[in-house]
This record gives structure tokens, C-alpha cells and sequence, in this order.
């Protein structure tokens, strides 16, 4: 039986701890001669690339993935939250949302939108990545379309469920998807860019929202069901044409070459592990993702960071409105904020990958939605609360996809981080129906109580932060002292165990 002795653990470790893009990993023991990744076709063995070609593959990978991805979620976020924008050309008076039916039909998107994203990603890698993805875009633009149509308030309700059915596997299949591709220090940059078209949404929302409003009675329409109906055709679009476009898994990519597709498995598969990874599903990776503590506590951070985000971006509109400007000057007000957010998002992500850490620029991401909304539940001048929403805004959107990747790059098993991920987003995402409550109409223009709410959910992320370092640092060096001991003792684990351990192998170091 063979066995990982510590000169083994050292020396990995220190080898995939200066991979990067510029970096080779070997694992010379345990390197195939062939590889037979998912039950699909043998693979030769991985060659030995310069940095040079390494840079280049990903590079490569990148302008086949990321665009198509990004413009995806675009529209994902688009759809989903250009309601707030409807709200200004005449929803509430049309379909009569008096009191909180507004409010309801907002909370009614995030339920379903919640319970299917677990489902979604199991089912994910059966129905492949490439049908899934642009199939499910498909049917949320066709969703979407209709809704321009809604008469009433229950139509525009059942709209609103149909829609977070729909949209529920893009977002946590992406991001399973991305981790399937790339190195764990290389995610938080990828996801960066992916959760970019949601911020790059955001600056469209307001600038397509202002230019649809001059359509308004075309065709006996309002100007908010030509923001629902145009938005929702465009996705459809984009669906049917990332069909021809989307790509499935590192072993069966045709635009790389064979022996392209041996170094991407190769360098995935023991990224995170020295001996790999599991690959093949078990109904215990169920209950493992349950039972771990650091999943539960990832949630908490989750929804103190999306608990902002939804109400910021679905009542940014209304809270510009509420400081005194026109519907049409209070759209286009919403960009620069996402302009400014999106610039910052892509900054924090490249730099987070570069230290490969996640947590400092999840703190300061609390930071900046702590001060922006203390503003904005202040009495002071329109200008200041103005600067407040880019605050807001930057720190809730730059600091999602660290949230998203520090889970991740801690999670060890195909099986596992695509289980734990999806409960991650998904039970995390009952924020945002949280969020869709707090901001009454009765509270405008200072929004007292959805300020104070939204500040809360900053201070949970203020306490679990901090607990989620402190317990890796200990988990690490406690993890250092086993090896020590082990190797001390000669006692050491087979890579068939150490993989069956997954993140809790003793040759497992924790991202900070």
C-alpha cells in the first residue's frame, strides 16, 4: 500500500503553494501515465509546461469560459432585479400593488429561487454543463417576456416564482462549474469577473430603464412592461447563442489539446490535495457537507454580505428617488454607483488571488456597507447620502465573490463542494428575501428601518469572520503538529484514505 510520508506532504504543498498561473505543479509520485478523469476518454500524461505556456492555457481557457459566463449572469441579475427600475414607470399603479404586494411579489422570487439551487447543482454534471446553462437562461428570458405582460398582482407574483425556478441553477452551477476548471487561487479572480456582470447590470438596469421609459404606451404598453419584455427577449438571445458557445468539463474540451486537457485535470485534481481528489458520488458526501461546521458558519457570512447587496439593488432606484429627483434623473443616478463598484470588485479580486486570501477583503467589504449605510440613516445632505450608496454598493458587490471562493477553496471533493456550495448560496439567499421586506413605503425617503436591518446583518458578519480565521489557524496548526507526529512515528495514511478524507486530511491547509 502506498503511503504519503511527510517529505511527500512538504514538497507538494510547497509545489502547488507557488503554482499560480506563472508556476508548474508536479506531484511526481503520484503522476499517471494516462489519466481517466469522470469514466470519459484516457488522457495522455500531463506534459511539463513553462510558465510561459501555462499563462498562455489559462489565458486560453479564460476567452472561452468568461465572456459567455459573465454576459449570462448579466442578464441573470438584469432580470431579476430590474423590477426595482419597473417600480418608476408605473408597476405599482398599473397592477394596484398597494401596501406590500410590491414587497410580497419580491420575497415570492428568492423561495423557489432558494430550494432549487442544491438540486440544480447534483444535477448539474448528469445534464451537462453546456445544455444546462443555456437551457435554463432560455427559459428564465421566455419567463421574463411575460412578465411585461401581467395584468394583475397574481400573475405578476406567479412571474416572479417561475423566475427563481428558473435562475436558481445558474449562479452556484457557474461557480461549481469554474472550480471544475481552475486552481483554487485562481477562483476568487474568475468568479470576480463572472459576479462583474452583475454589477455591470446594475449600470445597465438604470441606463436601459431611463432610455425604455420614451416607449411608454407604445403598443397600449407602459414603459415598465417594455423594460420586462425587451430585457427578457435579449436573454433569450444570449441563451439560444451560448448554446453554440458553452463548453463541459476539462477532459472532453475540444478547443484544448490533448495534452492541454491532461495538464488542466492534472493540475485541478491535486490542487487542494497531494494524493487528489474523490470524484465519484456517494451518498455520504451528503451527510459529510452537513455535518460540517464550516458550512453553516460560511452561510452567516453569506447573508451578511447578500442581505445588503438585494436591498441595495433592488431599492437603490427608490432610495435615489426618495432624495428629491425625478424617476428618469433617479435612474441614471444608479450607474455610477456600479461603475465605481464593478472597478472595485475586479481590483479586490485580483489582489485577493495574489495574496490568496479571502477574509481582509471580505472585512473590508463589511466596512464599506457599515459606513455607507450609517450615512444614509443619518440626517445629512443629499450629497452625502449620495456617496453613501457607492459605498454600499462597492462593498457589498466587491466583497460577494471572496465570500463565494473562500468556501469553496475549502471544501475538498467534487461531490462535496458542489453539495456545500449550493446550501451555501441557497439557504444564504433567504437574505435577499429578507431584504426585499425592509424597505417600506411608509419608511421613505430615510428608510430607517431598512438601514437598521441592513446594519445588523453587517454586525453577524463583523462576529463570524473573525471565528472562521481563528478556527483555520488552529485547524491548520494542529494540522502541522499531525504531520510532525506522524512522521515522528512512522505512521502514515494511504492516498485512498487521505482522499476518502477530503478537506479534513491532514495534508489540508485551509484558505485564509
Amino acid at each position: 500500500m502506498a503511503v504519503i510520508t511527510k517529505d511527500d506532504v512538504e514538497t507538494r504543498s510547497a509545489s502547488i503553494e507557488k503554482a499560480g498561473e506563472d508556476s508548474i505543479v508536479e506531484v511526481a509520485s503520484v503522476k499517471p501515465v494516462a489519466i481517466a478523469y469522470g469514466g470519459e476518454e484516457a488522457l495522455p500524461p500531463p506534459p511539463d509546461l513553462t510558465p510561459a505556456q501555462v499563462k498562455a492555457l489559462y489565458r486560453k481557457i479564460d476567452m472561452k469560459l468568461m465572456p459567455i459566463l459573465t454576459l449570462m449572469y448579466l442578464c441573470s441579475f438584469l432580470d431579476r432585479g430590474n423590477i426595482g427600475n419597473a417600480k418608476l414607470q408605473g408597476l405599482l399603479t398599473q397592477l394596484d400593488l398597494t401596501g406590500n404586494k410590491y414587497n410580497i411579489a419580491l420575497t415570492m422570487y428568492f423561495v423557489p429561487y432558494c430550494l432549487c439551487e442544491c438540486p440544480a447543482n447534483l444535477v448539474l454534471k448528469k445534464f451537462r454543463p453546456s445544455r444546462w446553462l443555456p437551457g435554463i437562461t432560455m427559459v428564465w428570458g421566455i419567463i421574463m417576456t411575460l412578465m411585461g405582460l401581467c395584468k394583475n398582482y397574481p400573475q405578476l407574483v406567479g412571474t416572479r416564482i417561475c423566475l427563481g425556478v428558473a435562475e436558481a441553477g445558474l449562479f452556484p452551477g457557474v461557480v461549481y462549474y469554474l472550480t471544475l476548471w481552475y486552481p483554487r487561487h485562481m477562483i476568487q479572480y474568475r468568479v470576480g469577473v463572472f459576479f462583474g456582470g452583475a454589477t455591470l447590470a446594475g449600470a445597465f438596469s438604470g441606463l436601459l430603464a431611463f432610455g425604455i421609459s420614451f416607449m411608454s404606451g407604445t403598443a397600449g404598453l407602459l414603459g415598465w412592461s417594455w423594460i420586462f419584455i425587451i430585457e427578457g427577449l435579449a436573454t433569450v438571445v444570449v441563451g439560444f447563442f451560448s448554446f453554440f458557445v458553452l463548453v463541459d468539463f476539462p477532459h472532453t474540451a475540444k478547443f484544448l489539446t490533448p495534452e492541454e486537457r491532461a495538464y488542466v485535470v492534472h493540475r485541478k485534481k491535486y490542487d487542494n490535495s497531494s494524493v487528489g481528489e474523490e470524484e465519484h458520488f456517494e451518498l455520504r458526501h451528503i451527510w459529510e457537507t452537513l455535518g460540517d461546521w464550516q458550512v453553516w458558519l460560511h452561510i452567516l457570512i453569506y447573508m451578511s454580505v447578500i442581505a445588503p447587496l438585494y436591498g441595495i439593488s433592488l431599492f437603490l432606484p427608490s432610495i435615489i428617488n426618495g432624495f428629491g429627483f425625478t424617476a428618469a434623473i433617479s435612474q441614471l443616478l444608479t450607474v455610477p454607483p456600479y461603475v465605481f463598484a464593478t472597478c472595485t470588485l475586479l481590483w479586490w479580486a485580483i489582489w485577493s488571488d495574489k495574496l490568496k486570501m479571502r477574509f481582509p477583503f471580505v472585512l473590508a467589504g463589511l466596512v464599506y456597507i457599515l459606513v455607507g449605510f450609517a450615512i444614509n440613516i443619518s440626517d445629512v445632505s443629499i450629497g452625502v447620502k449620495y456617496f453613501g450608496t457607492f459605498l454600499v454598493v462597492a462593498g457589498s458587490y466587491a466583497s460577494f465573490p471572496g465570500v463565494v471562493a473562500w468556501l469553496g477553496n475549502n471544501l475538498a471533493g467534487h461531490y462535496k463542494r458542489g453539495v456545500g456550495m449550493a446550501l451555501h448560496i441557497g439557504i444564504g439567499n433567504f437574505a435577499g428575501a429578507i431584504a426585499s421586506n425592509i424597505y417600506r413605503t411608509q419608511d421613505a425617503p430615510r428608510y430607517i428601518i431598512g438601514h437598521g436591518i441592513e446594519l445588523m446583518f453587517v454586525g453577524i458578519g463583523f462576529i463570524t469572520v473573525p471565528i472562521a480565521v481563528i478556527a483555520y489557524k488552529r485547524i491548520n496548526a494542529h494540522r502541522d503538529a499531525l504531520v510532525r507526529e506522524a512522521n515522528e512515528k512512522g505512521e502514515h495514511l494511504s492516498p485512498e484514505e487521505l482522499r476518502r478524507m477530503g478537506d479534513r486530511a491532514p495534508d489540508f491547509r485551509y484558505t485564509l
